[in-house]
Parts: structure tokens; sequence; C-alpha cells
């Protein structure tokens, strides 16, 4: 016979909720944001979804207010304005557009906000909902890497609560909680080595963008999968990691793992090493942010290691993917740089999309931006976004001449 508390698992949550949580879903029709609501719409008595933001996506964005009954739904992009107004008339639901409109999302009343807008775009959005003190759930990398001491500084600050929920810090984490930061040797970011893990530089320099976007394990967007191709996405990660954990970097290690059921691990001073396993799906880590400090019930299946069979790990190539080597350094060079790497990167990685660079020319190019790269403090977000503003536009010149030399 069933037990009860294995027949009440597929529908419990966190005991301790008295009342609905309010959340606030920034990027709510990308991978993340989609796979938030999807929890959320397993569970409509634990959620009351205060704000809603999409890039550009109307239609979609006016849908998902309309089925979570969202109190304010905003687009980035200001021309969509009329269109969202438009498509939410017959609704209470306030709307906006624009940057501000963004941030302006991250202020409503909501005690939790998944922070998903993808690239730079999401960090002043993210650093709005953390100085209101609030649980953040941070999706976007580029948030800490471009202003990884701003932010933090801005956590402890204001009493904020900012959990991680990248597969892998989500893991470390998990696996840190309640641990002192002193007695910690390594943490092990894995890396499932994206589908050219394989692949000599010769293939590599013809690769196309159909390619580099199929993942073999994760669903994610373009940008990031280019990123997992590139291997950028786990020096980001690193840079992250740093700043979450107060980690120096030289104690960061990275390590291939195909099978991504090892989300990460953390070496402890006494020999031990602890993982977090699971099936790649980021339903998981977006579930544990979404409860914590408790843990509700999610659709994904624990992993069947008798299945799965056999675990297998190798260290990174740094001939074939340079960019690992880029954000170490521009993480030791500290103030501008880092910033100026994830501009540099975002640039380039839309280049390679478009067609105006190659594969290869993406990590090439970040090189190239980091060695003119000035240095200096980031204070503000105004240094955060000169030092963008600048990179980008460095990025762009380099890939027209680039394209104009093919």
């Amino acid at each position: 016979m069933t037990q009860p508390d294995e027949q009440d698992a597929s529908t419990a949550m966190p005991s301790e909720w008295n009342e609905p949580r309010t959340i606030s879903v920034l990027g709510a029709t990308g991978s993340i944001g989609s796979s938030t609501l999807d929890l959320v719409r397993r569970h409509p008595e634990a959620f009351r979804v205060e704000a809603l933001t999409a890039g550009g996506n109307v239609e979609q964005l006016a849908a998902l207010a309309r089925e979570f009954g969202a109190r304010y739904a905003a687009v980035a992009d200001p021309d969509r304005y009329a269109a969202l107004k438009e498509a939410l008339a017959d609704t209470d639901i306030a709307v906006g557009a624009g940057d501000q409109a963004l941030v302006e999302a991250a202020d409503r009343p909501a005690e939790w906000v998944m922070a998903a807008i993808v690239g730079s775009a999401g960090l002043a959005p993210a650093l709005a909902a953390i100085r209101r003190g609030v649980t953040v759930a941070l999706a976007n990398k580029e948030t800490l890497v471009c202003a990884g001491e701003l932010v933090m500084n801005e956590v402890a600050r204001h009493g904020a609560t900012l959990l991680p929920v990248d597969s892998e810090h989500n893991a470390i984490f998990q696996v840190l909680d309640g641990e002192r930061r002193s007695d910690v040797s390594r943490l092990i970011l894995t890396a499932s080595g994206g589908p050219f893990r394989q692949t000599s530089r010769e293939v590599l320099e013809r690769a196309t963008p159909e390619q580099a976007v199929a993942h073999p394990n994760w669903s994610m967007g373009a940008k990031i999968s280019v990123d997992s191709a590139t291997m950028m996405n786990k020096g980001l990660e690193l840079i992250e990691a740093h700043h979450l954990f107060q980690i120096p970097e030289e104690r960061i290690d990275v390590l291939v793992h195909p099978q991504s059921i090892i989300h990460s691990m953390v070496a402890y001073r006494d020999g031990s090493t602890l993982a977090q396993l699971g099936l790649p799906d980021m339903r998981t880590p977006i579930a544990h942010t979404l409860a914590w400090p408790g843990r509700m019930a999610g659709p994904v299946e624990h992993a069947d290691l008798a299945s799965i069979g056999q675990l297998t790990f190798e260290a990174p190539d740094d001939a074939r993917f340079p960019a690992l080597g880029l954000a170490r350094e521009a993480l030791r060079r500290a103030g501008r740089a880092p910033t100026m790497l994830n501009a540099a990167n975002e640039v380039a990685v839309q280049a390679f999309l478009d067609g105006e660079i190659g594969f290869l020319g993406v990590p090439e190019t970040v090189e190239a931006v980091l060695d003119r790269c000035g240095i200096g403090p980031i204070a503000g977000l105004d240094d955060v976004e000169e030092a963008d503003r600048e990179a980008r536009a460095l990025t762009r010149s380099l890939a027209r001449r680039a394209r104009a030399s093919a």
C-alpha cells in the first residue's frame, strides 16, 4: 500500500507556507521563464504572479499574463508598447515598455523574483529587486560577471537573498548549505563539453550556427547554446561562482562531464568531495529556488544511475576552447575586464549567429577586445554601462573588419 507521505509527495508544498508566495518572472517567455511558469502552473494554489516581462514577444507575454493573472506586464522593446496595451485592453493588467518598465517590474511587490533576462540588459532589473531586500533567483550570469562586487555589496546592504539558478551554482549552493567556507578546499564546476567536445579545430573552423546550438543534453536559447559550444559559459560561471561563494579563482576548477548528471561538486579540506546529481532539466534547480528554504514536488524523475551505467570525466581542452582561459584572465584583472569580456562575447556570438564571423572567431574577437581594454574599477552602474558600451563598439568594429576581409 502507498504510504501517506508518498501519496502526498506529488502535491505537497513547503509546510511552513501559510499563504501563496508572490512572485515575478523577469524574462517570462525565455527557456528559464517558461520552465518557472511550468512549475507554477502545476501548483496554482501556492503562487500568485505579480509581474511578467518579455523581450518583444507580445503575443506570448499577453497570453501568460492572462493565464496567471499577473498584475503587471512589460515588454523590453518600446516599439511594442501599443501592441501589448491593445492585447490586454480588456483586462486590469497594467502594462509598460522599455528598459525602465523592466525595472518597474522588478520593483513591484513580489517576495520572490526570477531574474532571467538574457545578457547585460538583466543587470538593472536584478539590482532593483535586490535593493528591495527580497529573494532573487538569479538565472542571469551576466549580472555577476559584469558587476559582481557591486551586486554582492547591494545584497549585503539591503538584506536580500540571492539564490543561484544555474544548475552548477545551484548544485554548489545545495552542497554548501550550512557549511563553513573555511572548510572548502575547491569548487568543481562540471561542463558537458557541448556539441564540439571532440571536434578538431579544422572542423570547428567550418562549424555552423545550427551545429553550435544543437546541445547534446540541455534545451537552451541560441546565445547560451553557443556559449556552451565555445565553453565561454563555463568561464562566465567561474566568474559568477567566485562572487557568489567568495572563493578565489585559483580554487575553482572546471571538469568536463558529458552525461550532465553531476551538476557540480565541492571538495573539503578533510578529503571529502560532495556532489549534487540529477537529470539535466532546469526545472530541478528552479524548483529548489521557488520553494527555498523548503522543497517542493517537481515533475523531473530521479536519475536512474543503474540505467545510466557510467559517469565519465575529463579535463577541458584549453587549446581547442580558449574561452575558459580568457574568463580566468578577465577575473584576475578584475575591474572593467569581466564587464568587457561579457559584452564582447555577447556581440561576437550574435555576429557568429548572423554569419559575420566564424565559430573560432568568437573567442578570437573576445581576446582582441580584452587586449585593448583599459583598466579601471567598477564603482557603480554608470561604470558598468560605460565599459559595456566601449566593448560592444570595439567588438562590432572588429567583426565588420573580419567580414570585410573574408
